[in-house]
């Protein structure tokens, strides 16, 4: 068993929720996102979506986008993000899946990055232009060294699929909670609640509901439905709004207690 679904299972066996994070790496520079990966963790985040940053972050909205231009401007690379995983893994397990687009892993090499990927600590990929069924090159490699793919599902996933897929999931179900990009609108749990139900029966791993989560009452009302909540865009701001002041890390930790109490607080 991989150390996501350890990890996930083992928070779904006391009874909780997980609270996943997402951060762009080298947003505002690599030694900062260190930092805040290290703040995350002592925050009581149960797992880390690190994304890598790309020119064209199509399923962004703005505040990821930008997040993505900060970190490039600061010359973050790939490799250097795998670099930051490995400083992370001498003193944290958490788990961190990666998560980008599918081209810098493309221009890596398949093989190189799942190795190195894999020596420096990832336990997870999510690549959000890269469908499941076109994954053939890919996901072999992942295999080999024990990272898995993630999935991700939407409200527009047919029934069909959403159980093929959801019986083939790895680590994680990622249930994207509308249509459209991220950080734009607001979630809503009711709609969602049958489609999430659906795939927990469906699925022997757990899943994770994002995109719209902005608050801990939106972490609360998801947590009352699904096994994880996922947060992006609303800490991605924190930091654009703190990353050149000395509150930064103060004001992550602050707001991640906020969401994990939130979550905990669901029967």
């Amino acid at each position: 068993m991989s150390n996501i679904t350890s990890t996930l299972n083992t928070i779904k066996q006391r009874g909780e929720k997980a609270l996943i994070t997402f951060v762009t790496a080298g947003d505002p520079d690599l030694a900062t996102s260190e930092k805040i990966v290290h703040a995350l963790v002592e925050a009581g985040v149960d797992l880390i979506e690190l994304g890598f940053p790309f020119s064209d972050p199509m399923a962004d909205g703005p505040t990821i986008q930008l997040a993505s231009e900060r970190a490039l401007a600061a010359g973050t690379t790939l490799r250097k993000v795998l670099a930051m995983i490995a400083r992370v893994r001498q003193h944290s397990n958490v788990p961190i899946v990666l998560m980008g687009y599918y081209n810098p892993v493309f221009c890596y090499g398949v093989e190189s990055f799942a190795r190195d990927a894999a020596e420096a600590g990832v336990d997870g990929l999510l690549l959000v232009d890269l469908p499941p069924e076109e994954a053939e090159e890919l996901h072999p490699a992942l295999r080999q060294h024990g990272i898995d793919l993630i999935t991700l599902l939407a409200p527009t996933t047919g029934a069909d699929r959403s159980a093929r897929l959801a019986s083939a999931g790895e680590g994680f179900l990622y249930y994207v909670s509308m249509t459209g990009v991220t950080g734009t609108q607001q979630v809503d749990a009711a709609a969602i609640t049958s489609s999430v139900h659906s795939l927990q029966q469906l699925s022997s791993v757990p899943v994770a509901v994002g995109f719209g989560v902005s608050s801990p009452d939106d972490a609360r009302q998801v947590a009352e439905i699904a096994d994880a909540v996922v947060v992006g865009s609303a800490l991605v701001k924190l930091i654009a709004e703190f990353g050149a002041t000395p509150h930064l890390l103060d004001e992550v930790k602050s707001f991640v207690r906020k969401l994990k109490m939130a979550i905990q607080s669901c029967p």
